[in-house]
């Protein structure tokens, strides 16, 4: 017999999952790709790119007011009023065309809505991940998120071929058209629809029944050992991947001449496979834990920028080991990324920690963006060496595969209480792969 309040949260559970999905609606409507779409009108030079790219890092400043604001108010209410904003704060994009501003101005209103919107969106999902650590029991979290991302992943793949193929279809040679101000007005109804999803999901901590939060507490995350050690690897992961990350769809157009449609059917390759694999991942990490997946899953993310050095205009087909590789690792780092901090961070002063990690991997990948759209700018557009043509962007590329490999090391320094961390290469193999059935015990089943 299911009790009420398991019938509850099975419904909220639902809702959540259905609330994810129209999210990434939200996403192939407003995300990089369309950022990036924006800033080729409006002439932004590969700096502002990397800036305006990095601004959902950069934003992260905001964390530790918003894990303030979080205590204060609930995560229910404030996750609700600050993801409605930055989600509807999108439409003056969707009627730029007609607002007869300078080209200038347009460009300043395109950062400004970016910054606006990130900033928000760091807001409600401080509130919405404290809201999940309280609302999704622990031993099924790795389960719940991994099928959660595989059909939110799902439906941002289709919404994203959808965005494509509009704008390739409507998007002029020079200037914003008509598909830009359509999807920024898409935006703005995805942000209303998710809203109202949101509103019908029950916190089981609401207002008052969660320890109280104290200023001092926002200092704790770094006194603590164990949150000291997740703080090291975020800045040095998020530097690794910030310095190359908001150049890969700018890379895309420019370099590899890929139309939207073909970037659009790469991603959607991308999260066929994550799909296949989240539900894996959750699994996994219900069983070993979170650490291990996460040294897995860094550890053979850092070869994915080097892959970048081998596709050409016309030459595609090495992006295939992208595929698989970004998909199936990429989907278990998010899940472990996830599922960590809340493990490591207290009930008390939870809002506070998650603001630390958020805050310290957020602006390491903003300066690192920043550096790296500084680097691209400094590098000749094209340059030869050992005989073959290579473009500015591909030092980058370079760069953050050694970065990473780096970072991913740290991840054998990470502990996460109420599990057996690995320290080694060895022991992540142990642990991951099926082990093998002794030869006594085969003889016994025979």
């Amino acid at each position: 017999m299911v009790r009420p309040h398991q019938g509850r949260l099975r419904r909220t559970l639902g809702v959540s999952v259905v609330e994810g999905m129209f999210s990434e609606v939200f996403t192939a409507c407003a995300g990089a790709t369309v950022l990036t779409a924006w800033a080729i009108a409006l002439k932004l030079g590969p700096f502002l790119v990397g800036v305006m790219t990095a601004l959902p890092f950069f934003a992260q400043f905001v964390q530790f007011p918003a894990a303030w604001l979080t205590g204060l108010f609930g995560h229910r209410r404030v996750a609700l009023t600050a993801v409605c904003l930055s989600r509807v704060v999108m439409f003056p994009l969707a009627v730029l065309p007609w607002l007869g501003l300078p080209f200038e101005s347009q460009q300043r209103l395109l950062l400004t809505v970016a910054g606006v919107s990130a900033a928000l969106s760091v807001v409600g999902n401080n509130a919405w991940v404290a809201w999940m650590g309280e609302l999704v029991p622990r031993a099924v979290r790795g389960r719940f998120f991994g099928r959660r991302t595989a059909l939110t992943t799902l439906a941002g793949t289709l919404a994203s071929l959808g965005a494509g193929l509009l704008m390739d279809r409507l998007r002029p040679a020079d200037g914003v058209g008509v598909a830009l101000p359509l999807l920024a007005l898409g935006a703005c109804v995805m942000g209303i629809v998710t809203t109202l999803f949101m509103a019908s999901q029950h916190d089981p901590a609401p207002p008052g029944t969660t320890p109280p939060l104290e200023l001092k507490g926002a200092l704790v995350p770094f006194k603590d050992g164990n949150a000291r050690r997740v703080l090291t690897y975020q800045v040095a992961w998020n530097a690794a991947v910030g310095v190359s990350a908001p150049f890969f769809a700018l890379h895309s157009l420019q370099n590899l001449e890929m139309t939207f449609v073909i970037m659009a059917l790469h991603a959607a390759s991308v999260a066929g496979v994550r799909i296949l694999a989240a539900p894996l991942w959750g699994r996994a990490i219900d069983r070993c834990g979170a650490q291990p997946v996460l040294m897995a899953c860094s550890l053979g993310i850092a070869a994915i920028p080097a892959l970048w050095l081998l596709p050409s205009a016309g030459t595609l087909w090495p992006l295939l080991f992208d595929v698989l590789l970004a998909g199936a690792l990429w989907s278990g780092h998010g899940l472990a990324i996830f599922e960590l901090p809340l493990t490591v961070a207290p009930r008390k002063n939870r809002p506070f920690y998650l603001a630390a990690f958020a805050t310290a991997g957020g602006l390491a990948y903003t300066a690192a963006a920043a550096l790296g759209g500084a680097i691209a700018a400094a590098l000749p557009t094209q340059f030869t060496l050992g005989g073959h043509v290579w473009v500015n962007l591909h030092v980058l590329f370079v760069l953050s595969s050694v970065a990473r490999l780096g970072a991913a090391l740290l991840t054998a320094r990470i502990p996460e209480p109420g599990a057996h961390p690995v320290r080694s290469v060895r022991a992540l193999l142990s642990r991951l792969l099926p082990r093998p059935i002794p030869a006594h015990r085969a003889a016994l089943d025979d």
